[in-house]
């Protein structure tokens, strides 16, 4: 038993169940010992890998994305550009070194900036940032972010978000504990809450006994400040994640540990702990802000961006071995088996500006 499922199992003893957005939040973030505190996730050493990690095809073209994204919205400066939820480092470094080429005037005057919660992945960030041609700043939020346009990018952020479920019980939904059975061993049980029903998908209705909905306060409350930050001061988001256009009925939560999947109250703050994002309810809450969303799958957004181009330039003048290995990055990031379909990508824009491959919204 890890010691944080030893310090949950005591909080459930003297507490009472706790609900799968609490739990979540433990083993992903306790100070002491959650999974982004104290493990190195990424890569092939780690529990799972990002697709800037996969090729430097992916932080390019994005930079390339929040470029246009600057000139459409008329080159503001000063400017603030920003990753959130950044990993590694590795996606800022590919997009410093792709902006820095595209316009050297816009580097040398916009803030860079890394908003960042765990102190050992800032760490980590900082070594891989360390020959930056930029001075870059290192922020816990938002709000501490200079007060300029900003252009924002998040790469698998909204899945590490605590999401609440609900399972059906009886003639309603109750929310989805996690509680202790009789050899004192976390289990999920139909817990009292219950939840508005007019915040569950239309399948709900006719939705069979033991059926689990997914609801996401705390990402809708994150998406709110992205997009009020963006509302007030000007700027454009791109954010990238595995997920779903629609709302549907379905367990979604998972636990990764060394590439693969386990129990997900097997070993809390030793697996990555994920479920996948509601882009729909996302969309709405830009949109209410009086932002326009758009919504692509991340191998039509790769594509339409340029990645069989970029792949072929790279390739160029590589040997064969060099081609093949970026033939398969473009596999694993565009196509339909692999993480094209499975991962989508909302864009915030200001309302009625164009950036391709999005057309203004009507």
């Amino acid at each position: 038993m890890t010691r944080l499922k030893t310090r949950i199992a005591e909080l459930i003893s003297a507490a009472g169940p706790i609900p799968v957005s609490q739990y979540m939040a433990l083993c992903l973030f306790d100070p002491e010992e959650g999974y982004y505190t104290t493990r190195e996730p990424f890569g092939a050493a780690g529990d799972f890998v990002t697709a800037p990690e996969i090729s430097q095809m992916f932080g390019e073209l994005v930079a390339v994305w929040l470029y246009e994204a600057w000139l459409a919205t008329g080159r503001p400066l000063p400017v603030t550009v920003a990753e959130i939820g950044p990993g590694r480092g590795t996606l800022m470094k590919d997009m410093l070194r792709t902006l820095s080429r595209l316009d050297p005037a816009l580097t040398a005057a916009a803030s860079f900036a890394m908003i960042e919660t765990s102190p050992r992945l800032t760490a980590v960030q900082k070594q891989t940032l360390a020959a930056a041609p930029v001075a870059i700043g290192w922020h816990e939020s938002i709000d501490t972010l200079p007060q300029t346009p900003l252009f924002i990018a998040g790469n698998e952020l909204f899945d590490a978000v605590p999401i609440r479920q609900f399972v059906r019980a009886g003639t309603g939904w109750r929310e989805r504990m996690i509680g202790l059975d009789g050899a004192d061993e976390l289990h999920f049980f139909a817990g009292a809450g219950s939840v508005d029903p007019t915040l569950l998908p239309n399948e709900a209705e006719n939705a069979p006994q033991g059926a689990i909905v997914e609801v996401a306060p705390a990402r809708a409350a994150l998406m709110a400040t992205i997009t009020e930050r963006i509302s007030s001061r000007g700027g454009a988001g791109l954010f990238l994640d595995y997920g779903y256009f629609r709302p549907g009925i379905g367990d979604t939560l998972q636990a990764l540990r060394k590439h693969d999947h386990e129990d997900v109250l097997a070993n809390p703050g030793e697996a990555d702990l994920t479920a996948h994002v509601d882009f729909a309810a996302l969309a709405a809450v830009v949109r209410a802000h009086g932002l326009d969303a758009h919504l692509s799958t991340q191998g039509e957004f790769l594509v339409e961006m340029g990645l069989l181009e970029r792949a072929g330039q790279l390739g160029a003048k590589a040997d064969q071995a060099a081609r093949e290995k970026i033939a398969s990055e473009v596999e694993r990031l565009a196509g339909p088996q692999a993480m094209g379909d499975l991962f989508k990508v909302l864009a915030v824009l200001p309302a009625g500006i164009a950036v391709p491959p999005f057309a203004a919204a009507d």
